[in-house]
């Protein structure tokens, strides 16, 4: 697919997202994406993405949409050094254009995890400070943002929409009606790098010290937050400023 010239519309001139939800409900991962740099435009339009095990699929999709679509990358500062080579590594396969590390604010990490044990006593507030919090920042300047949520990771995930209201912006979940064999057809067909952790039975990848191996059997999300109730970082329950 040829990208596709932003369209760029006022924020008080934008359609509601239950409307854009009902117009593309069951359009394809390409045609939300297209739809929501037409209704934004691509100043205003953001993909955040972990460069996790899945993540390749999402901006392979956006890439042949439009590959200069600003990309949100999270740098915790606890992400495996293997997640960090993928990102470089599907940066050059794809070609995006517009990749931007976001980092968590020095004086939130000096004040609130000195020791950089916070994940360990307060994990919720270990993801405040080096996630949600700089997301919120690296979203200021968009009026809507992509990310690649599926319906069948279950959870509070399970009955997502296309596409959501967040608050200050809308939000576009381009992958809510994709099913795995989907996903893994996405993989096979554009011969997309892995990434280097999946074979080491690394099915969903976030931050080292809360990510271990998921076991035969497990759901994928399973070696996240192990042994606790949480099962997300925050950035999707809550929605941005």
């Amino acid at each position: 697919m040829n990208a596709i010239a932003p369209q760029v519309s006022s924020i008080s001139a934008l359609p509601s997202a239950d409307e854009l939800d009902r117009d593309l409900r069951n359009a394809s991962p390409a045609e939300v994406i297209a739809a929501a740099l037409r209704t934004v435009g691509r100043e205003k339009l953001a993909l955040v993405s972990s460069f996790g095990t899945e993540s390749a699929t999402l901006l392979k999709v956006m890439a042949d949409v439009d590959p200069a679509i600003p990309v949100i990358f999270l740098d915790t500062g606890w992400l495996f050094e293997e997640t960090l080579a993928y990102r470089d590594t599907l940066i050059a396969t794809l070609g995006l254009k517009d990749v931007r590390s976001m980092k968590p604010a020095e004086e939130a990490l000096s004040r609130e995890d000195p020791h950089r044990d916070l994940w360990f006593s307060d994990p919720d507030a270990c993801c405040r400070i080096r996630k949600v919090e700089p997301l919120s920042r690296a979203l200021k300047p968009f009026s809507a943002w992509i990310n690649g949520r599926k319906r069948f990771q279950g959870n509070a995930r399970a009955d997502i929409p296309v596409v959501e209201d967040d608050g200050a912006r809308l939000k576009f979940n381009p992958f809510a009606n994709v099913t795995r064999e989907e996903l893994e057809a996405i993989f096979v067909r554009a011969k997309l790098p892995r990434h280097p952790l999946v074979e080491s039975g690394f099915l969903s990848v976030g931050c080292m010290p809360c990510t271990s191996r998921t076991a035969e059997g497990e759901d994928a999300r399973a070696g996240r937050w192990r042994g606790r109730a949480k099962t997300e970082c925050g950035i999707h329950t809550m929605k941005t400023s």
